[in-house]
């Protein structure tokens, strides 16, 4: 395999099936995905266990209990089962388009991390979207995501799909290439250098701080934001407090200030003595 994706989910089948479904569609196919489940309960596993009958891509599942709120921990033991050098990231509720692994092929480079996006959509539209949306690539279509009710914005840019256009976006956006949880790609052994995903932190920019230190340790970020594209299903988060927030915040200030590389609790407390 080339590249590996890692998946986040937790108790969210029904828009995980509507991922994996997504990534069955990808014009590039040389990927396996691996699963970072932080704890859900056996209808995911059920779920899991049926599509690796279904999709053509190998299936990793990496579960631990559930005990609250531990992406960062869970992120760090699927990176660790990940079976090639080159690893995408993104969140089990966030279809791609079938273009999408093509394009993290495609733009990356040595010394860089690429900085993708995504385009949210309204519940009611999350709810609908079906297998034959999916392979069809009627989700991605703004004439049918009007028809379902998708109110008209600027941020529809991102579904234009026009090459000349994207290029074009890429140079005037004002957003910086930061690291997205929900799209993002680089290279293992540059992720392992700065010791992977800091466990210290809970709900809020956790991504970000990996993209900081990434960057403190000279790796750039790149921007495919207009290019490789998915759409986010809507949900609620449980999980967000005040208190985690402030606390991840306090951590981004110290890597930014003190230009930190090494999450002083990441991967390597996982590895194999």
């Amino acid at each position: 395999m080339k590249m590996s994706v890692i998946i986040t989910t937790y108790n969210a089948p029904e828009w995980l099936e509507k991922v994996l479904i997504g990534f069955d569609c990808q014009t590039f196919r040389d990927f396996e995905v691996v699963i970072a489940d932080d704890g859900s309960d056996s209808r995911t596993r059920e779920l899991i266990d049926k599509y690796r009958s279904i999709v053509f891509y190998p299936i990793i599942h990496v579960w631990h209990e559930d005990n609250g709120f531990r992406k960062c921990t869970i992120l760090n033991k699927a990176i660790l089962a990940s079976t090639t050098d080159y690893l995408v990231f993104t969140d089990g509720d966030c279809i791609p388009h079938k273009k999408y692994m093509e394009i993290h092929d495609r733009e990356r480079e040595t010394r860089c991390f690429l900085s993708g996006g995504y385009f949210k959509l309204p519940m009611h539209i999350s709810q609908l979207i079906t297998e034959e949306d999916i392979r069809s690539g009627r989700c991605f279509q703004l004439s049918w995501l009007h028809r379902h009710g998708l109110k008209f914005s600027f941020k529809n840019t991102k579904l234009f799909f026009n090459r000349a256009f994207t290029a074009v976006m890429h140079a005037i956006t004002p957003t910086n290439a930061s690291w997205n949880g929900h799209n993002a790609s680089g290279w293992k052994a540059d992720i392992e250098a700065v010791n992977g995903y800091n466990e210290k932190m809970r709900y809020g920019a956790l991504d970000r701080e990996l993209g900081e230190r990434l960057m403190n340790n000279g790796i750039r970020g790149k921007q495919i934001r207009y290019a490789a594209i998915c759409v986010h299903l809507d949900h609620k988060r449980s999980y967000k407090n005040k208190a985690d927030l402030e606390a991840n915040k306090q951590i981004r200030e110290q890597t930014k200030n003190q230009k930190l590389i090494w999450a002083d609790e990441g991967i390597s407390l996982h590895r194999q003595s």
